[in-house]
């Protein structure tokens, strides 16, 4: 962790003054979303709702010290303080102090997988998938302010269930919310058109809560934040409260296993989630991430609200959304969210109190509108067919299953399409072409030939168990196609790095094939590595080391040289 945070303080270090306008307006704009923001995700675990902006704290800080990501907002989030509640509430038998202790234990072991280094999973996560990810994250995302904007309480959870709702209870829509949100949209999307560099949701937060204030809104049926209330968190070690407890709630061997389960779900979700936000932002701002240390980022931070009385958390695609709105550049927008928060838990809590949540609803629904890249879509349709259709299965999955299922239905297909390419490669034929030097494909080039009594033929791929029946298929159909009689058949080995035993065997057999038919098998371009396989094998024995050669033109002058001698 100390190689992160080092990391963390050198970006710092770096920092650029034309950064702090864009960061201190996203510190100040996330800040004044994630209060109610995260009351709602207390509620939503299960525990208080002041232990909701407890479990901003740390997070705010120690991500902005060891996170990779200069963007990614991260803290309470839905999905995570959904099965945060699912899981406790089986085992806390209505106890509260048992409920929010068994809750900062259980962020205490999602700890155990931002430390077993999972970060390779990320590379998994292919552009089509983060495009198609971040769109149905902003469908979600919209969804889930519809009740706000519309001032009624929708039983329904899904988006065609809340539509469908909201048209059946049109009549009970609250009009002034609905105008507010309508109204503070439009400005939004405006001021974007407009003025980009203007600090848009800052200025719609301002003017709604001034609305509030001076047409008393509020007593109209809009809904606002209320009272929030004060305190700070204090470092606790939950095993300690957790021991003063009687059974059924205390600490038993079986539900410290059940926990640990339920801790490795949570990671799971919500490193993925992490991960995959991270990388999307990062796609969009044209920079990199170290998954790994995301990883170990996130299991700092949720070491930290496992002490500070917290709940797991992970990353947040609407605060990120806003964060990036606002034009943030560094993770100084987090620290000064995090003064901010600090500042209104100590002292500012009643200014907070007329916030509209409609107008909550309409930031997230206008920060969700640009994670959806139409232009990204529309460039993948045209380059290639199967891309565009993985993004919109991934953004399919993420809509009609859940968020975890839907990227893992994409990053299987990703890795079945990759496999179906490494199964049937690419192959050529190499021939000459006129009036252009070196060898060339001769299916690509009109008027290009082979030399007569040679195949030069190269397939695209390591060779493995996967396509060596396919390799042996074609490449014996190549010296099948040609016009004249073939003498030698040189196998282009450049893009086979590796070989593995039974890939080998069938190399072996397709010697021995074309050997038997009095041609003579040779191979050019073979790596280092490749050669000491073949050789621990017994093949570069068998075919003669002579016949290894290092370039096609070595091979040519070769095959010239002897005449084209057949193999007796």
């Amino acid at each position: 962790m100390s190689v992160s945070l080092l990391a963390g303080l050198r970006r710092l270090l770096a920092y650029q003054p034309s950064w702090l306008r864009g960061d201190v307006l996203a510190g100040v704009t996330v800040a004044a979303y994630l209060v109610p923001q995260c009351m709602a995700y207390g509620e939503l675990a299960g525990v208080a709702p002041i232990a909701g902006l407890w479990a901003i704290l740390p997070p705010l800080l120690l991500y902005a010290l060891i996170g990779s990501s200069p963007q990614l907002s991260v803290g309470p989030e839905s999905t995570t303080a959904v099965m945060t509640a699912a899981a406790i509430a089986p085992i806390a038998a209505g106890d509260p102090l048992a409920y929010a202790s068994f809750a900062s234990l259980l962020a205490l072991l999602c700890v155990l997988g931002g430390w077993a280094r999972l970060g390779f999973l990320a590379d998994l996560l292919s552009k089509p998938i983060l495009v198609g990810y971040m769109a149905g994250v902003a469908v979600i995302m919209i969804s889930g302010q519809i009740g706000k904007i519309s001032g009624l309480e929708l039983k329904a959870t899904s988006l065609a269930g809340e539509l469908l709702e909201l048209a059946g209870r049109s009549s009970e829509i609250n009009p002034p919310t609905l105008l507010l949100a309508l109204g503070v949209l439009v400005f939004l999307l405006l001021i974007q058109r407009r003025f980009p560099a203007a600090p848009g949701p800052l200025l719609a937060v301002l003017l709604a809560v001034a609305a509030v204030w001076l047409f008393h809104l509020d007593q109209a049926g809009v809904a606002v934040t209320g009272a929030i209330p004060a305190g700070l968190p204090s470092f606790v070690l939950p095993f300690t409260e957790l021991s003063h407890l009687a059974p059924p709630a205390g600490l038993a061997l079986d539900k410290l296993r059940y926990l640990l389960t339920a801790a490795v779900g949570i990671a799971l979700v919500g490193y993925s989630d992490n991960v995959l936000t991270a990388r999307a932002f990062a796609a969009r701002g044209g920079y990199r991430i170290d998954a790994n240390q995301e990883l170990l980022a996130l299991g700092a931070v949720n070491l930290g609200n496992g002490l500070m009385q917290g709940f797991p958390v992970s990353s947040s695609g609407s605060r990120t959304a806003i964060s990036a709105a606002l034009g943030s550049r560094s993770q100084l927008f987090s620290l000064v969210a995090f003064v901010v928060v600090l500042v209104v838990l100590l002292f500012l809590r009643p200014l907070l109190a007329l916030f509209p949540q409609a107008a909550l609803g309409s930031i997230v629904i206008y920060a969700a509108l640009r994670l959806i890249d139409i232009g990204e879509l529309k460039r993948m349709r045209h380059f290639k067919r199967s891309e565009f259709h993985l993004a919109l299965i991934t953004c399919a999955g993420v809509l009609f299953t859940d968020i975890l299922m839907g990227v893992g239905l994409a990053v299987a297909l990703s890795v079945i399409d990759l496999f179906a390419r490494l199964v049937r490669p690419h192959d050529a034929v190499l021939g000459q072409v006129p009036q252009l030097g070196g060898l060339h494909d001769v299916d690509d080039w009109e008027g290009a030939s082979t030399i007569p009594g040679l195949v030069l033929y190269r397939y695209d791929a390591p060779l493995c168990f996967a396509n060596a029946e396919d390799f042996r298929r074609r490449a014996l159909a190549a010296v099948a196609a040609e016009p004249t009689p073939v003498r030698w058949f040189v196998l282009n080995a450049e893009a086979i790095v590796e070989i593995d035993i039974t890939a080998a065997d069938v190399l072996q057999d397709v010697q021995r094939e074309l050997t038997a038919n009095g041609i003579l098998f040779a191979m050019a371009r073979t790596k280092q590595d490749l050669y000491q396989q073949l050789s621990r094998t017994g093949f570069v024995e068998r075919v003669g080391a002579e016949r290894f050669y290092p370039t096609l033109p070595e091979a040519i002058a070769a095959f010239r040289g002897e005449g084209g001698a057949r193999v007796g």
